[in-house]
């Protein structure tokens, strides 16, 4: 399913064939928490901006509006009128952030809804069942998300339970799959590494999954508060154990900089709430560093937010009206900026990719990688 076409040291080149169609990698794929980009940007928006995968979260749909309504009305795809890829992760992440009083045992996790407090069981085979109730073209395994920083111990005793946890759902999967109602017969699974910031249980973690022959493999527990040099370092001691003729995601990262390392290192698909959320406050993406949209200065500015992109927002509005929509608060100075910054990482992975192709990304990443994360002086 995932071809390498073309390799510059470690960064990737390669294609991801799957039943909703061919991701082109390295890819970003767009957070859609509850089937919606925050910020009022709809399915058809993500086609104009470039979204190849849609990612939508286990935990909020489980709870609202129940993924067995999800699959009354013919799975997550025709529910968002999204007939792309879909990747949603297990709700693991979520339990450990937002749940109240959750108890871990080896069964799952039960816990307190954030929303009303009702208790809930979560545990491989629940997480498996919803998401085979989304019809996700990429399901993630249910894994134990631990703080950072954590004793060596308990991490090690995790991650020995996250790869009890993966066998589950394996079972599971291919269970659910066999099913004559299964909304997606061929969902596919994706291993989680976790180990907190410890090479030798990373390491020995990914030798584990590996063994398990599954369809992608994933980096989790990383930007959750270790450094960036914490983060590549361990990017680095797994890489080599990371299966190369499968898809490698690095979970919710990150920074324009935080991408180009992280290909550089070998990463395929990523994650990251950071663009929209930082978009619904006026933080924006651009070509020259981030532009903070509410300064001053931009009051009666009429040019572009970028005056090198091409996104809806940069072709239509400018800097003057969009600044003056957030100091109204309309909702559509999230929308617009929104929009900008998800075509603005959409963008990047296309330059990436078309760089790996060329054999001058390395060039690309060391001008680009400080400068896309810097400032603009004001």
């Amino acid at each position: 399913m995932y071809q390498l076409l073309k390799q510059e040291g470690e960064a990737r080149r390669g294609e991801f064939k799957t039943v909703h169609g061919t991701v082109q990698t390295p890819v970003f794929m767009n957070v859609g928490t509850a089937a919606a980009i925050k910020g009022a940007v709809s399915a058809l928006d993500l086609k104009d901006i470039g979204c190849q995968v849609e990612l939508s979260n286990t935990y909020h749909l489980h709870l609202r509006p129940g993924d067995t309504i999800i699959k009354q009305m013919g799975g997550l795809h025709k529910f968002m009128n999204w007939d792309r890829p879909i990747l949603t992760d297990s709700g693991g992440f979520q339990i450990f952030s937002l749940a109240k009083l959750r108890k871990i045992q080896e069964e799952g996790v039960t816990f307190a809804s954030h929303i009303d407090g009702r208790r809930i069981f979560m545990g491989p085979e629940q997480s498996m069942q919803i998401q085979s109730n989304l019809g996700s073209t990429i399901a993630m395994a249910f894994d134990e998300c631990v703080e950072n920083p954590s004793t060596h111990s308990y991490v090690e005793r995790s991650a020995a339970m996250t790869v009890r946890w993966l066998e589950r759902c394996k079972k599971e999967m291919a269970r659910l799959n066999s099913l004559p109602d299964t909304v997606n017969p061929n969902q596919l699974l994706f291993g989680i590494n976790q180990g907190g910031i410890y090479e030798d249980i990373r390491v020995e973690h990914m030798k584990q999954i590996t063994d398990m022959n599954l369809d992608g493999y994933a980096i989790g527990g990383l930007a959750v508060g270790e450094t960036h040099e914490e983060m590549y370092r361990i990017i680095e001691a797994v890489m080599p154990y990371m299966p190369k003729e499968k898809p490698r995601y690095l979970m919710g990262v990150g920074t324009p900089g935080n991408i180009l390392n992280a290909v550089a290192r070998g990463v395929d698909f990523f994650d990251c709430v950071m663009p929209a959320r930082n978009a619904r406050h006026a933080s924006i993406y651009t070509k020259n560093g981030i532009m903070h949209l509410m300064n001053k200065k931009y009051e009666t500015d009429d040019r572009p937010i970028d005056e090198q992109c091409n996104c809806p927002t940069c072709r239509n509005f400018s800097r003057a009206y969009i600044r003056h929509l957030f100091k109204a608060k309309e909702m559509l100075a999230m929308r617009l900026c929104v929009m900008h910054n998800l075509y603005f990482y959409n963008e990047l992975m296309a330059d990436i990719r078309h760089h790996i192709e060329e054999g001058t990304f390395t060039k690309f990443y060391l001008e680009k990688a400080p400068l896309y994360d810097n400032h603009i002086q004001e």
